[in-house]
């Protein structure tokens, strides 16, 4: 049975549409009027297999930050949505993704206890107006709002496009391995009982 739900968020900054089937085939139907996080966002859908579909029109002659840090607050409210009550789910997930000469490793645990830890190289200079900084506030709200422990380790790269890429292909490995159902977990894995 597919787990699938949608969230819709309505402010005086964004206005945002979001729905997942966390059992799909990596289809997304993505539209942030930000091209380049278009494409970021499509990576995580095609390497995490879920189908994902995405519309957001946000303030962006004023920047760009207050829609992509909606979108993350969105995407975790609807992985948290289709996850139901998490029993039966790996809770953990882990992601290594190379990307030409950049190298990223994402681990994830989906314990309702949202934590992010992000490094990255220190040789990125930043100049775009999409950049890793503004893609950290992203990560920021999408671990809040989904109860992910997210931890990004961009271990190595030079270009900015390519470290960026092997984390979202990476995020989307992990978060597909954590969100699955093993049959061999009996309610939450979990020693207390509850996540």
């Amino acid at each position: 049975m597919a787990r699938t739900a949608s969230v819709k968020r309505r402010t005086k900054e964004t206005n945002i549409d979001a729905e997942i089937t966390l059992e799909g085939s990596g289809k997304g139907d993505i539209s942030t009027g930000i091209p380049f996080f278009d494409h970021m966002l499509t990576l995580f859908t095609v390497h995490g297999f879920f189908d994902l579909r995405l519309k957001a029109v946000g303030d962006l002659d004023v920047d760009f930050h207050h829609t992509v840090e909606d979108i993350g607050l969105v995407l975790g409210q609807v992985i948290s949505t289709a996850l139901g009550d998490r029993k039966g789910i790996c809770r953990y997930g882990e992601g290594a993704v190379p990307m030409d000469e950049a190298f990223s490793r994402v681990n994830v645990d989906m314990s309702n206890r949202p934590f992010l830890i992000y490094n990255l190289p220190q040789t990125i200079r930043s100049s775009g107006a999409f950049d890793a900084y503004l893609a950290k506030e992203f990560f920021r709200a999408l671990s809040v709002q989904s109860g992910m422990n997210l931890h990004i380790n961009a271990l190595y790269g030079e270009n900015e496009h390519h470290i960026l890429e092997s984390i979202f292909k990476a995020l989307g490995r992990a978060l597909k391995v954590a969100c699955s159902i093993d049959s061999q977990i009996k309610g939450i894995l979990s020693s207390k009982g509850i996540l």
